[in-house]
């Protein structure tokens, strides 16, 4: 080492270089911002002549590689990368949604996704209607000369609805379908194919699938995209570079991962059906379900990793003996993760909503939410039959 560099500025040390060669792993660019050489650069890079980056809330190479990858899994021109599930729809929101304009959503959505539209009303006149996401007529009948959007799940939570995507399209007319496709992920449905004009994911469930992100994605047209990133960084809503990077590595296992989730769900809830302590089942490839013929046909390799099913009992109270005998699986209040987990919907992601409307969405004080890990189906369902069994 020269005397020169012993004494260099330590704030100037750091600088990274791989050579004539290329890591094998896409490097995480966790940077604020990057070096330009002039103002031309800088002004090509603005303006969108030369490739390259300023400022990670505008963009930044993880973002567009997890994009990128986003995109092709979706069949979409462009995606884009948010902080979560929840700044994406709201980006969604403030992109698409006019001053007094007007908003059809499933009934079903994701409580917090009501919560917002609710203070869009409040704070900027943005009105919605409320309807059922498995009657396609339902839309049609609410849309309006001041529709802006329609906003859909693929398959609800916590009940597991279906959307019929292509009669929703249809009844839409030019109206822009957004799907909040998180449930299904591209390996069981890609949503563009049946006339979706947005799909976004909360990317901290299946897309990575290890319960270590906050983040979230959308895919469409390049035009769309562009608009979404700008509201992001308008917001400040960008996503960070690690957790962008760590959903990208997510991503390679995911169809392994939904291979394996889906059969076991599937297992699983066959073997809940019947058992003494359990009243009703919601899983769509149960024949019982209302959404079953859909669910056949639109997703022959399964609907993904979630089942809920009602306790035989009181309330809260049964729901809260079910917990504490679970010892091995544990309650979480999210999904998706690599092990297998309980939520309560009623005290979670519906706990905003009162009593009597939760019950009119079907969402009882008894309803227990199952999301399906990466265990064996034989270790789960022994696991939640002698929990099962404390109850009687």
């Amino acid at each position: 080492m020269s005397s020169t560099n012993r004494n260099a500025e330590p704030s100037r040390m750091g600088s990274a270089n791989a050579g004539s060669t290329r890591p094998s792993v896409a490097p995480i660019f966790q940077s604020a911002a990057f070096d330009v050489e002039d103002l031309n650069q800088l002004e090509d890079i603005a303006v969108g002549r030369t490739p390259g980056y300023i400022y990670t809330r505008d963009n930044n190479p993880n973002h567009v590689a997890l994009a990128d990858a986003m995109a092709c899994l979706e069949n979409a021109e462009a995606g884009a990368v948010f902080s979560s599930g929840m700044a994406a729809i709201a980006s969604v929101f403030q992109t698409l949604g006019n001053n007094r304009g007007h908003v059809i959503m499933s009934r079903a959505l994701y409580g917090r996704t009501i919560q917002l539209a609710e203070r869009m009303q409040q704070q900027f006149g943005l009105n919605f209607t409320l309807v059922d996401q498995t009657v396609p007529s339902e839309f049609a009948a609410a849309r309006t000369d001041q529709t802006c959007f329609a906003l859909v799940e693929t398959i609800s939570n916590p009940l597991l609805e279906i959307c019929d995507l292509d009669a929703v399209t249809a009844a839409l007319g030019d109206v822009p379908l957004v799907v909040d496709a998180t449930f299904t992920t591209p390996i069981l449905i890609k949503c563009h194919d049946h006339g979706a004009a947005i799909v976004v994911h909360s990317a901290s469930k299946y897309l990575n699938g290890h319960g270590d992100v906050m983040l979230g994605v959308a895919s469409g047209s390049a035009e769309m995209m562009n608009q979404l990133r700008v509201t992001a960084s308008i917001f400040g809503a960008n996503a960070n570079p690690f957790e962008s990077w760590l959903c990208q590595r997510g991503l390679r296992t995911l169809p392994l991962r939904m291979k394996q989730v889906c059969a076991t769900t599937r297992a699983i809830a066959e073997r809940l059906v019947g058992h003494p302590a359990v009243g009703r089942v919601h899983y769509p490839l149960l024949n019982d379900h209302k959404s079953y013929e859909l669910a056949t046909s639109l997703y022959p390799n399964g609907t993904g990793g979630i089942i809920s099913f009602e306790l035989n009992g009181n309330g809260a109270e049964i729901v809260n003996r079910f917990m504490l005998a679970s010892d091995t699986i544990p309650f979480s209040p999210s999904l998706a993760d690599a092990r297998t987990t309980i939520s309560y919907p009623a005290g979670t992601s519906h706990r905003f909503l009162s009593e009597n409307a939760r019950r009119e969405l079907g969402i009882t004080n008894e309803l227990v939410r199952l999301s399906v890990g990466l265990e064996p189906a034989e270790l789960l369902i022994g696991e939640l039959c002698q929990t099962l069994d404390t109850l009687l």
